[in-house]
């Protein structure tokens, strides 16, 4: 989800019935209605994120949940957007894990990851989540994945370890930092609505009252504050154990809060990091993924085509395009027909996106293959040694 201005922030949430809304506003976890559609490869699959997948400590002790699957390499990291977690890529992992080795996870505090210390900063989550990989086994080079907020985290781990970077994916990522200031001011105040919000729910959780009532829209049913996580839930793309458990962790788990109201209370400061910490990615692979519906969380919910929407949709993706600057192998790629979560909408594009920057990526050395006289964790193009890819079945 997108840390954008507040009636787009609020926009993104739906819900199949109104009597499910009324039905969660207990503390207590209520398996939500049935999603009002679903797909037999979604209902099969989708489950794997319902229950904890790999815990793996990061630097400070603190353990992140890790859903990797296939083989091969570049390994490709997906990271999540705001009020997001691992389950946003459940329409993309599986697929791309058929030819490469996959990770998504849940950032500390979120999903079923142990909470992890504040403030939680962009730089602070790049050394984490390098840090759980390592300890994982689970070595670069990387092709980084990030949606949304998820841009922001993992343009900073290139910044920070750009020899283990093979490629990046943008899908429809926050470029706050590039747009005009009195966007970014614009932003930054609407955060503070937010994130009061977000506390009153929290503190509800924690002292064990009904869950608040949110503000509905026009036309909307009304929702409490648990169920505003990824784009609304109950999800319809996803199977109802799938959205039984989601629900479930976000009436019950104080630590997601925190987290949540952490991260978007220091982006200022990530924004200002990214800034003054940019690199070039020389000739590694850039794919920038644009929807121009940054902020709609669904097409059939999306605000009307004012001047100032029409604007603010232009200079956010005037700004997605300055990320082509950072390499001489890069490409922006338009989504048309999707919401902002072209991973629900749109799988395929994304799915495309990261195989093309796989087939330009450089590939690894071997174990014990000849070297050049590059430093290490450098990735070489074209190796011929390099293993065969093991492709997970179907």
């Amino acid at each position: 989800m997108k840390l954008k201005k507040k009636f787009l922030r609020l926009a993104v949430v739906i819900f199949a019935m109104t009597a499910v809304a009324h039905a969660q506003q207990s503390h207590h976890p209520t398996a939500p209605a049935a999603p009002t559609q679903n797909t037999a490869s979604t209902v099969a699959g989708d489950t794997l994120y319902a229950r904890p997948g790999q815990l793996v400590s990061a630097a400070d002790g603190a353990r992140l949940n890790f859903y990797c699957m296939g083989s091969g390499s570049p390994t490709v990291v997906f990271d999540s957007g705001w009020e997001d977690w691992a389950p946003a890529w459940s329409k993309v992992q599986p697929e791309v894990a058929k030819w490469t080795r996959t990770c998504s996870y849940d950032r500390a505090g979120a999903g079923f990851s142990d909470p992890g210390p504040m403030p939680r900063t962009s730089v602070r989550i790049a050394q984490e989540l390098r840090t759980a990989l390592h300890n994982a086994g689970v070595k670069g080079p990387y092709i980084l994945v990030g949606s949304a907020f998820g841009g922001d985290n993992v343009r900073t781990f290139a910044d920070l370890y750009m020899d283990e970077v093979a490629g990046l994916v943008m899908v429809d990522a926050d470029p706050d930092e590039l747009e005009p200031q009195t966007m970014q001011e614009e932003t930054h105040r609407g955060h503070a609505g937010i994130i009061s919000q977000l506390r009153d729910c929290r503190n509800a959780i924690a002292e064990h009252k009904p869950l608040p009532v949110m503000k509905s829209r026009p036309g909307q049913p009304q929702r409490t504050c648990a169920q505003q996580f990824f784009r609304g839930l109950p999800e319809a793309e996803w199977s109802p154990e799938l959205n039984a458990k989601l629900l479930e962790i976000a009436q019950t788990r104080v630590a997601m809060y925190d987290a949540y109201i952490s991260e978007m209370e220091q982006t200022p400061q990530d924004e200002a990091w990214l800034q003054q910490h940019q690199r070039s990615f020389g000739g590694r692979p850039i794919r920038v993924l644009t929807s121009g519906n940054h902020g709609v969380g669904h097409l059939e919910r999306k605000p009307p085509d004012t001047p100032e929407h029409l604007k603010y949709e232009q200079e956010t993706t005037a700004a997605q395009a300055r990320w082509l600057s950072l390499s001489s192998n890069a490409k922006q790629i338009f989504a048309r027909n999707s919401s902002e979560y072209i991973q629900f909408d749109e799988p395929e594009t994304v799915i495309n996106a990261i195989r093309e920057v796989y087939d330009q990526a450089e590939k690894p050395v071997a174990a014990g293959a000849a070297t050049s006289e590059r430093a290490p964790g450098s990735v070489f193009r074209d190796c011929p040694e390099c293993p065969e890819m093991v492709v997970v079945p179907a």
